[in-house]
């Protein structure tokens, strides 16, 4: 579950990154490192070239790519992700998908669900347990013999 749910996470980062990346670098790449975005500041002014940097390079993007990749790196190692990350990018997307309107940001929902079932799973990396040592950092106890 934590697998499927790094990849949708991972994927829906580069999905908008790239696609962004492509509506706006052949438009607006000299512009970013020109200095031009230096003097903006003034939202309600905003250029264009503004504008798309903000869309794609300093998007939710390449942090969600970050959280996506973490949770991937987590799930092969057996551990699962807090339960709060979930809840946060759950309340992301209700927010921004009610704010902005149709998109295919609700898919992130399905990597939600997955982090939540994954975190109430019993046994290592699950969330039945007050707290992991492994998760922590601390190697479980040696049994005496």
């Amino acid at each position: 579950m934590t697998t499927w749910a790094g990849w949708i996470i991972t994927v829906a980062g580069l999905g908008h990154t790239i696609g962004s990346l492509a509506e706006t670098v052949p438009h607006h790449l000299g512009a970013w490192f020109d200095g031009h975005l230096w003097s903006e500041h003034e939202y309600a002014e905003q250029s264009d070239a503004a504008a798309g940097f903000w869309y794609s390079v300093f998007s939710f993007g390449p942090p969600l790519i970050l959280i996506g990749v973490l949770v991937l790196w987590l799930g092969r190692r057996g551990l699962t992700p807090p339960a709060f990350l979930a809840w946060a990018i759950g309340a992301w997307v209700v927010i921004t998908f009610v704010a902005s309107g149709p998109s295919p940001l609700p898919v992130l929902l399905v990597a939600v669900v997955l982090v939540l079932l994954a975190a109430r799973r019993p046994g290592p990396g699950g969330g039945s347990r007050p707290s992991s040592r492994l998760a922590s950092g601390h190697p479980e106890p040696r049994a005496e013999a």
